[in-house]
């Protein structure tokens, strides 16, 4: 089991930025994959970017560049470094985890698909 618990969420205006924070709890095994999404008001959740264990993150195509995803393994904690920040990123942002799949050879990967979210942090960016 996982317990995420978000916060860094709040208002600000285009051009800023935020830092969301994701502190998780619980079986370390299951936070190797790693991931942001989003939902806006009646659109459906996006993944925005996603970490395996501590290596680099993906991201979906309309924050590259504006966004970092990282790890601190140590202490547990996934972050989401949000800047030059529009209101098309306007949204709730959900952390969520899910434990590693193991590929023939015993290499580790992440499958891409998430069991354990958090409540979820908003983000609202005016023009």
């Amino acid at each position: 089991q996982v317990q995420l618990v978000e916060s860094g969420g709040g208002s600000v205006q285009a051009g800023g930025s935020l830092r969301l924070s994701c502190a998780a709890s619980g079986d370390t095994y299951s936070m190797y994959c790693m991931g942001w999404f989003r939902q806006a008001p009646g659109k459906e959740r996006e993944r925005v970017a996603a970490i395996e264990s501590d290596v680099s993150g993906s991201y979906v195509y309309s924050v590259k560049g504006r966004f970092t995803i990282s790890k601190d393994n140590a202490n547990n904690t996934l972050y989401l470094q949000m800047n030059s920040l529009k209101p098309e990123d306007t949204a709730m942002y959900y952390c969520a985890a899910d434990p590693p799949k193991r590929a023939y050879g015993g290499r580790l990967y992440c499958g891409g698909a998430f069991g354990y979210w958090g409540q979820g942090t908003q983000v609202t960016v005016s023009s």
